[in-house]
Protein backbone atom coordinates (compact mmCIF):
# COMPACT_ATOMS: atom_id res chain seq x y z
CA UNK A 1 0.00 0.00 0.00
CA UNK A 2 1.65 3.45 -1.03
CA UNK A 3 0.28 5.27 2.06
CA UNK A 4 1.80 8.68 0.54
CA UNK A 5 -0.90 8.50 -2.23
CA UNK A 6 -3.55 8.36 0.40
CA UNK A 7 -2.19 11.29 2.41
CA UNK A 8 -1.67 13.56 -0.59
CA UNK A 9 -5.51 13.02 -1.37
CA UNK A 10 -6.50 12.98 2.11
CA UNK A 11 -4.94 16.43 2.30
CA UNK A 12 -5.43 17.75 -0.64
CA UNK A 13 -9.23 17.19 -0.19
CA UNK A 14 -9.23 18.26 3.66
CA UNK A 15 -7.44 21.12 3.11
CA UNK A 16 -9.77 23.11 0.71
CA UNK A 17 -13.13 22.17 3.17
CA UNK A 18 -10.79 23.68 5.64
CA UNK A 19 -10.21 26.40 3.47
CA UNK A 20 -13.70 26.87 2.74
CA UNK A 21 -15.04 26.47 6.13
CA UNK A 22 -12.68 29.58 7.44
CA UNK A 23 -14.28 31.37 4.57
CA UNK A 24 -17.97 31.03 6.49
CA UNK A 25 -18.63 27.93 3.87
CA UNK A 26 -19.72 24.90 4.56
CA UNK A 27 -19.86 21.47 2.79
CA UNK A 28 -23.61 22.14 2.01
CA UNK A 29 -22.72 25.26 -0.78
CA UNK A 30 -20.59 22.29 -2.44
CA UNK A 31 -23.27 20.13 -2.76
CA UNK A 32 -24.66 20.32 -6.69
CA UNK A 33 -26.29 17.54 -8.13
CA UNK A 34 -26.81 19.92 -11.43
CA UNK A 35 -23.17 20.98 -11.50
CA UNK A 36 -22.18 17.13 -11.14
CA UNK A 37 -23.79 16.56 -13.82
CA UNK A 38 -22.53 18.30 -16.63
CA UNK A 39 -19.31 18.22 -15.21
CA UNK A 40 -18.32 14.51 -14.41
CA UNK A 41 -21.45 13.39 -16.33
CA UNK A 42 -19.93 15.75 -19.43
CA UNK A 43 -15.87 14.89 -18.83
CA UNK A 44 -17.00 10.80 -18.76
CA UNK A 45 -18.85 11.33 -22.25
CA UNK A 46 -15.58 13.00 -23.62
CA UNK A 47 -13.20 10.30 -22.36
CA UNK A 48 -15.59 7.60 -23.63
CA UNK A 49 -15.52 9.34 -27.19
CA UNK A 50 -11.58 9.50 -26.87
CA UNK A 51 -10.29 6.04 -26.46
CA UNK A 52 -11.73 2.51 -27.18
CA UNK A 53 -13.07 0.44 -24.97
CA UNK A 54 -9.74 -1.73 -24.11
CA UNK A 55 -8.22 1.10 -23.28
CA UNK A 56 -10.39 2.46 -21.03
CA UNK A 57 -10.39 -0.97 -19.39
CA UNK A 58 -6.67 -0.67 -18.55
CA UNK A 59 -7.31 2.70 -16.99
CA UNK A 60 -9.62 1.62 -14.94
CA UNK A 61 -7.47 -1.56 -13.83
CA UNK A 62 -4.51 0.98 -13.10
CA UNK A 63 -6.04 3.03 -10.59
CA UNK A 64 -5.32 0.49 -7.72
CA UNK A 65 -1.60 0.93 -8.64
CA UNK A 66 -2.00 4.40 -7.78
CA UNK A 67 -2.50 2.73 -4.27
CA UNK A 68 -0.80 -0.60 -4.22
CA UNK A 69 2.46 -0.32 -6.96
CA UNK A 70 3.66 -3.24 -8.48
CA UNK A 71 6.47 -4.95 -6.71
CA UNK A 72 9.53 -4.92 -8.32
CA UNK A 73 12.57 -7.28 -6.49
CA UNK A 74 15.55 -5.90 -8.17
CA UNK A 75 18.10 -7.41 -6.43
CA UNK A 76 16.02 -10.81 -6.95
CA UNK A 77 15.65 -10.40 -10.60
CA UNK A 78 19.34 -9.80 -10.73
CA UNK A 79 20.16 -12.80 -8.53
CA UNK A 80 17.63 -14.67 -11.15
CA UNK A 81 19.77 -13.72 -13.89
CA UNK A 82 22.96 -14.31 -12.99
CA UNK A 83 21.99 -18.16 -11.81
CA UNK A 84 20.72 -18.74 -15.30
CA UNK A 85 24.17 -17.22 -16.59
CA UNK A 86 25.60 -19.68 -14.47
CA UNK A 87 23.44 -22.34 -15.83
CA UNK A 88 24.62 -21.16 -19.32
CA UNK A 89 28.33 -20.99 -18.39
CA UNK A 90 28.32 -24.63 -16.93
CA UNK A 91 25.98 -26.22 -19.47
CA UNK A 92 26.08 -24.56 -22.54
CA UNK A 93 22.75 -22.16 -23.35
CA UNK A 94 20.88 -25.12 -25.00
CA UNK A 95 20.16 -25.53 -21.20
CA UNK A 96 18.17 -22.36 -21.02
CA UNK A 97 15.13 -23.97 -23.05
CA UNK A 98 14.21 -25.79 -20.05
CA UNK A 99 15.01 -23.10 -17.03
CA UNK A 100 13.24 -20.50 -19.07
CA UNK A 101 10.30 -22.31 -17.88
CA UNK A 102 10.86 -21.45 -14.53
CA UNK A 103 11.45 -17.69 -14.77
CA UNK A 104 9.56 -15.33 -13.30
CA UNK A 105 8.50 -13.19 -16.11
CA UNK A 106 7.15 -13.20 -19.53
CA UNK A 107 9.86 -11.33 -21.31
CA UNK A 108 12.57 -13.64 -19.29
CA UNK A 109 11.12 -16.56 -20.91
CA UNK A 110 10.54 -15.36 -23.97
CA UNK A 111 14.21 -14.18 -24.16
CA UNK A 112 15.79 -17.67 -22.82
CA UNK A 113 13.68 -19.15 -24.88
CA UNK A 114 15.27 -17.09 -28.14
CA UNK A 115 19.12 -17.71 -26.79
CA UNK A 116 18.35 -21.12 -26.29
CA UNK A 117 17.27 -21.29 -30.25
CA UNK A 118 20.40 -19.91 -31.28
CA UNK A 119 18.23 -17.06 -32.59
CA UNK A 120 20.74 -14.17 -34.08
CA UNK A 121 21.28 -11.43 -31.36
CA UNK A 122 19.96 -8.41 -33.26
CA UNK A 123 16.88 -10.23 -33.71
CA UNK A 124 16.70 -11.10 -29.79
CA UNK A 125 17.21 -7.52 -28.52
CA UNK A 126 14.20 -6.64 -31.55
CA UNK A 127 11.90 -9.12 -29.84
CA UNK A 128 12.74 -7.91 -26.41
CA UNK A 129 12.47 -4.59 -27.38
CA UNK A 130 9.50 -4.72 -29.28
CA UNK A 131 7.86 -6.56 -26.26
CA UNK A 132 9.02 -3.74 -24.18
CA UNK A 133 7.74 -0.62 -26.14
CA UNK A 134 4.52 -2.26 -26.83
CA UNK A 135 4.07 -2.80 -22.62
CA UNK A 136 5.11 0.83 -22.10
CA UNK A 137 2.94 2.19 -25.03
CA UNK A 138 -0.11 0.46 -22.93
CA UNK A 139 0.60 1.58 -19.58
CA UNK A 140 0.91 5.51 -21.20
CA UNK A 141 -1.81 5.48 -23.20
CA UNK A 142 -3.93 4.12 -20.22
CA UNK A 143 -2.35 7.03 -18.25
CA UNK A 144 -3.17 9.78 -20.97
CA UNK A 145 -7.20 8.51 -19.97
CA UNK A 146 -6.57 10.43 -16.77
CA UNK A 147 -4.76 13.11 -17.89
CA UNK A 148 -6.87 13.87 -20.70
CA UNK A 149 -10.10 13.58 -18.30
CA UNK A 150 -7.97 15.92 -16.46
CA UNK A 151 -8.11 18.52 -19.42
CA UNK A 152 -11.58 17.83 -20.28
CA UNK A 153 -12.88 18.51 -16.83
CA UNK A 154 -12.34 22.32 -16.37
CA UNK A 155 -13.61 23.21 -19.92
CA UNK A 156 -16.64 20.99 -18.75
CA UNK A 157 -16.74 23.20 -15.70
CA UNK A 158 -16.40 26.50 -17.80
CA UNK A 159 -19.68 24.90 -19.81
CA UNK A 160 -21.58 24.64 -16.48
CA UNK A 161 -20.97 28.09 -14.92
CA UNK A 162 -22.11 29.77 -18.61
CA UNK A 163 -25.29 27.18 -18.42
CA UNK A 164 -25.86 28.78 -14.47
CA UNK A 165 -25.52 31.82 -15.71
CA UNK A 166 -27.63 31.53 -18.92
CA UNK A 167 -30.19 30.88 -16.14
CA UNK A 168 -29.43 33.87 -13.77
CA UNK A 169 -30.13 35.98 -16.62
CA UNK A 170 -33.30 34.50 -17.81
CA UNK A 171 -34.41 34.76 -14.25
CA UNK A 172 -33.46 38.27 -12.99
CA UNK A 173 -36.98 39.85 -12.69
CA UNK A 174 -37.36 36.57 -10.18
CA UNK A 175 -34.93 36.74 -7.13
CA UNK A 176 -35.43 33.41 -5.97
CA UNK A 177 -34.11 31.62 -8.86
CA UNK A 178 -30.97 33.74 -8.79
CA UNK A 179 -28.98 31.49 -5.91
CA UNK A 180 -29.60 28.38 -7.98
CA UNK A 181 -28.38 29.68 -11.08
CA UNK A 182 -25.06 31.49 -9.26
CA UNK A 183 -24.89 28.47 -7.36
CA UNK A 184 -24.33 26.32 -10.25
CA UNK A 185 -22.46 28.21 -12.46
CA UNK A 186 -19.53 28.84 -9.84
CA UNK A 187 -19.56 25.24 -8.16
CA UNK A 188 -19.41 23.11 -11.59
CA UNK A 189 -16.45 25.65 -12.38
CA UNK A 190 -14.75 24.08 -8.50
CA UNK A 191 -15.42 20.73 -9.44
CA UNK A 192 -14.03 20.90 -12.81
CA UNK A 193 -10.65 22.33 -11.39
CA UNK A 194 -11.15 20.04 -8.18
CA UNK A 195 -10.93 17.00 -10.69
CA UNK A 196 -8.20 17.96 -12.64
CA UNK A 197 -5.92 18.88 -10.41
CA UNK A 198 -6.48 17.10 -7.36
CA UNK A 199 -7.32 13.17 -9.22
CA UNK A 200 -7.18 12.62 -12.97
CA UNK A 201 -3.84 14.38 -13.68
CA UNK A 202 -2.53 13.11 -10.14
CA UNK A 203 -3.51 9.99 -11.43
CA UNK A 204 -2.05 9.72 -14.39
CA UNK A 205 0.99 11.35 -13.08
CA UNK A 206 1.21 8.41 -10.53
CA UNK A 207 0.59 5.81 -13.13
CA UNK A 208 3.45 6.32 -14.91
CA UNK A 209 6.28 7.15 -12.22
CA UNK A 210 4.68 3.68 -10.60
CA UNK A 211 5.67 1.46 -14.03
CA UNK A 212 8.62 3.50 -14.34
CA UNK A 213 10.62 0.76 -11.89
CA UNK A 214 8.42 -1.68 -13.72
CA UNK A 215 10.25 -0.81 -17.51
CA UNK A 216 13.55 -0.53 -15.19
CA UNK A 217 13.48 -4.09 -14.38
CA UNK A 218 12.29 -4.82 -18.15
CA UNK A 219 15.58 -3.17 -19.37
CA UNK A 220 17.72 -5.13 -17.14
CA UNK A 221 16.21 -8.33 -17.92
CA UNK A 222 17.23 -6.97 -21.83
CA UNK A 223 20.52 -6.22 -20.76
CA UNK A 224 21.16 -9.71 -18.98
CA UNK A 225 19.86 -11.97 -21.52
CA UNK A 226 21.70 -10.25 -24.45
CA UNK A 227 24.89 -10.71 -21.81
CA UNK A 228 24.18 -14.47 -21.32
CA UNK A 229 23.95 -14.86 -25.47
CA UNK A 230 27.30 -12.83 -25.66
CA UNK A 231 28.83 -15.45 -23.42
CA UNK A 232 29.76 -12.64 -20.43
CA UNK A 233 30.83 -13.93 -16.95
CA UNK A 234 27.69 -14.46 -14.57
CA UNK A 235 30.45 -11.74 -12.31
CA UNK A 236 30.56 -9.23 -14.88
CA UNK A 237 26.68 -9.59 -15.72
CA UNK A 238 26.01 -9.02 -12.19
CA UNK A 239 27.84 -5.78 -11.90
CA UNK A 240 25.98 -4.68 -15.46
CA UNK A 241 22.88 -5.04 -14.03
CA UNK A 242 23.61 -3.50 -10.56
CA UNK A 243 24.56 -0.20 -12.24
CA UNK A 244 21.31 -0.27 -12.92
CA UNK A 245 20.47 0.69 -9.36
CA UNK A 246 20.87 3.87 -7.86
CA UNK A 247 22.97 3.11 -4.27
CA UNK A 248 20.46 4.77 -1.62
CA UNK A 249 23.10 5.12 0.80
CA UNK A 250 25.67 7.41 -1.32
CA UNK A 251 23.06 8.52 -4.00
CA UNK A 252 24.94 7.24 -6.93
CA UNK A 253 25.25 4.45 -9.13
CA UNK A 254 27.06 1.41 -7.79
CA UNK A 255 29.80 0.12 -9.77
Amino acid sequence: MDIFAIVGLFFGITFILIGQAMEGGNLGQLLQITAAFIVFGGTGGAVILSFPPNVLKKAIMLIKDVFIPPVVDMDGLIAEIVKFAQKARREGLIVLEKEAKTASDALLTMGLEAVADGADPTLVQSMLENQIGQQEIEVHTAAKVFESAGGYSPTLGIIGAVMGLIQVMQNLSDPSALGAGIAVAFVATIYGLFAANLLLIPLGTRIKLNYGKVFLAKEVMLEGILAIQAGESPALIERKLRSFIIDKTEGKTEE
